[in-house]
C-alpha cells in the first residue's frame, strides 16, 4: 500500500511568504471580480512566484490573468470560446455545475481535449447560482496545467444576494518550487509521492497569502473560498471574526457556524460565508490554513468609520430545483471499493480497475435515486468529485443526511460513507478524484443517466 509518509512527505517543506501581505480588496480598491470574455484564452506565462525568488515559474493563465475571478447575472447564458494557446491537451470542467452534458468538459468522455490552438465553444444557462471551479479536465492529462495554474472562480449571482460591505474571492492553490523559485518538474509517472504533488506555497488569488481585506468596523463580509490545490486538503480556522456558512460547494444551506471555529477544505471545495468583523477600530480576524503550525490565508482588518449594524445572517433561498427527498429505499445502489499499491506506474484502482471510458460504473434511467458506498481501503484521505449532479452524505445507518448538499466529498482514510442523489441529469457523468496526480493515473469511473 501507499505509505502515508510518502503522500504527506510536502508537509515538511517550509511554507516560503508566511507574512508576506501582497495581495488586497479593500474599500475603493479596484474590483477583484471581471465579466466573462465572450473568448478565453489559456496562455503560457511567467510569474515570480515567491517574491523572494531567483527564477520566474512557468505558468499558465487563464484570460492573461492568474487565478481570475469572474462574475455571470442570474439568469445569463455561460457563452464564451476557449482557446488553447498552450503546448498541452486541455478541456475546462466547471465544477458545481449541474449543466449539459456535452459542456461538462471532460477530455476524452463528454468531447475531444482541444489540441493546441484549437477551440471549443461552451454555451449552456447555469441552472443555479452558487460559487464553481473552473479547472482542466483531461483524461490522464489533468495535473500539470492544474500545478501551472489553469484555475479560475466562477460565481453565478443569486437574484437578491445578502447585503453585505464587500463581496471576496480566495482561490487558495499551492505550489511546489525549486530553491530558486522555477516549479519543480514533473515527471512522467508518480514519481515518489503517488499521493499526490503538495507544493511548499501557497497562494490566494495568485499572490502569496495572507491576502488583505479592510471593511468597516462592524462590517459584514461574503467570503467565497475555493481549494485548487492539486492534492493538499486542510482545515480552515477563523481567529477572531464570527463566521456564518451560507452556502457548501455552491449549494444555499441552514447558516451554521463551523463546529470548533474550522471547516475541511478538500481539493475542488468551495465554501461561502458571511463574516462579521469586530467592532473594534484596530481589530484584525484572520482565516488561517491547518497546516503545519497554521498559515495565514487571510487578513480582514477593520478599517474605516463603523458600518451599520446588521441583523443576525439569514439563510439564502432554497435551491428549488433540488430534491427535497430522496427515495432510499427505491436507490440503484453500487458499491466504489478505493484501493493503491505502491510501485506501480497506476497505483490506483476503483473496484479493481483503473478508469475507463468504454465501461460504466453503473448505468440507470433519467430520475433515479442512486446510493454510492465509497470504500476507502487506503491510508489517505479519498476527496471525491461527482459531475453534473449534487449529493446529500448519509448518516452511518442509513437514516438520514447532512443537511447540505455536496458535489466533492472526502473519504476518510481506511472509511466508508455512502453518498445519495437523484440522477436527473442525463449524459455520462465522472465520479472522479480531485487529487489530480491520482486522477491522472486512473482513480476516476462514471455514470450513464438516460
Amino acid at each position: 500500500m501507499i505509505t502515508r509518509r510518502a503522500a504527506t512527505a510536502g508537509l515538511a517543506t517550509l511554507l516560503f511568504g508566511l507574512g508576506r501581505r501582497s495581495g488586497t480588496a479593500a474599500p475603493g480598491a479596484s474590483d477583484p471580480w471581471l465579466p466573462l470574455p465572450g473568448e478565453l484564452v489559456a496562455a503560457p506565462g511567467r510569474r515570480r512566484l515567491r517574491p523572494d525568488a531567483a527564477a520566474e515559474a512557468e505558468i499558465l493563465t487563464l484570460g492573461d490573468r492568474l487565478h481570475p475571478a469572474f462574475r455571470l447575472k442570474a439568469g445569463a447564458p455561460l457563452a464564451f470560446t476557449f482557446r488553447n494557446g498552450t503546448a498541452l491537451p486541455l478541456s475546462l470542467h466547471v465544477q458545481g455545475m449541474r449543466g449539459l452534458n456535452g459542456m461538462d468538459g471532460v477530455g476524452g468522455l463528454t468531447q475531444p481535449p482541444v489540441a493546441p490552438g484549437e477551440t471549443f465553444t461552451y454555451r449552456q444557462t447555469p441552472p443555479d447560482p452558487g460559487t464553481l471551479l473552473i479547472r482542466p479536465c483531461v483524461l490522464g492529462r489533468s495535473a500539470e496545467p492544474l500545478e501551472r495554474g489553469l484555475s479560475a472562480l466562477l460565481v453565478v449571482e443569486e437574484p437578491a444576494p445578502p447585503p453585505v460591505d464587500l463581496d471576496v474571492p480566495l482561490l487558495i492553490d499551492d505550489w511546489s518550487l525549486g530553491e530558486d523559485g522555477a516549479l519543480a518538474p514533473f515527471p512522467a509517472d508518480a514519481g515518489p509521492n503517488p499521493g499526490g504533488r503538495l507544493g511548499n506555497l501557497l497562494t490566494v488569488n495568485g499572490a502569496p497569502a495572507p491576502w488583505r481585506v479592510e471593511a468597516p468596523p462592524g462590517g459584514r463580509v461574503r467570503l467565497r473560498l475555493a481549494n485548487a490545490c492539486n492534492a493538499r486538503a486542510f482545515r480552515l480556522r477563523f481567529d477572531g471574526l464570527k463566521a456564518t456558512v451560507i452556502a457548501v460547494d455552491g449549494q444555499p444551506t441552514d447558516t451554521f457556524e463551523p463546529l470548533r471555529a474550522s471547516l475541511p477544505l478538500a481539493p475542488g471545495s468551495r465554501y461561502d460565508l458571511l463574516v462579521d468583523l469586530p467592532a473594534g477600530a484596530a481589530e484584525t480576524g484572520r482565516v488561517v490554513a491547518l497546516v503545519g503550525n497554521g498559515f495565514p490565508l487571510a487578513e480582514i482588518a477593520a478599517a474605516g468609520d463603523p458600518g451599520p449594524a446588521r441583523p443576525a445572517p439569514s439563510p439564502l433561498a432554497p435551491n428549488g430545483k433540488l430534491p427535497s427527498a430522496i427515495a432510499l429505499e427505491k436507490a440503484a445502489r453500487k458499491d466504489v471499493l478505493i484501493q493503491g499499491e505502491d510501485g506501480k506506474p497506476a497505483p490506483w484502482t476503483l473496484n479493481g480497475a483503473a478508469g475507463d471510458a468504454a465501461a460504466p460504473l453503473l448505468k440507470v434511467r433519467r430520475g433515479s435515486p442512486v446510493v454510492l458506498t465509497l470504500i476507502n481501503r487506503t491510508p489517505l484521505v479519498q476527496p471525491f468529485h461527482l459531475h453534473g449532479h449534487v449529493f446529500r452524505l448519509l448518516h452511518a445507518l442509513d437514516d438520514g443526511w447532512q443537511p447540505y448538499f455536496l458535489d466533492t466529498v472526502q473519504v476518510p482514510e481506511n472509511k466508508t460513507v455512502r453518498i445519495a442523489f437523484v440522477a436527473d441529469n442525463p449524459g455520462r457523468w465522472l465520479l472522479a478524484s480531485t487529487a489530480m496526480e491520482r486522477f491522472d493515473a486512473g482513480l476516476w469511473t462514471w455514470i450513464e443517466v438516460s
